[in-house]
């Protein structure tokens, strides 16, 4: 799990999920405290790019609310890298 918690609101905008050995064998959920927001997983293997970047919506996070990534279906084997893309 990865918490991020920051004095000012911001909007997740964007994201890219790869890694492990194949696409789609590893799923992250997105959470806002404790409100799941979307899931998403890995596009292919490697470290995500700007071509990577999908837009997921816009997820708003209030200031001093954390965001929580979360595993939901480990990688089989290799590790997972993410890139967020944040709107203030």
């Amino acid at each position: 799990e990865y918490y991020e918690e920051l004095g000012y609101p911001r909007t997740l905008v964007a994201m890219a999920l790869k890694g492990s050995a194949a696409a789609g064998d590893t799923e992250i959920e997105i959470a806002v405290g404790t409100d799941r927001k979307a899931r998403i997983f890995n596009s292919g293997t490697g470290f995500p790019n700007l071509d990577d970047i999908k837009p997921i919506g816009a997820i708003f996070i209030p200031a001093g609310q954390p965001l929580r990534l979360e595993v939901v279906d480990a990688p089989a084997t290799n590790p997972i890298n993410w890139l967020l893309v944040f709107d203030r």
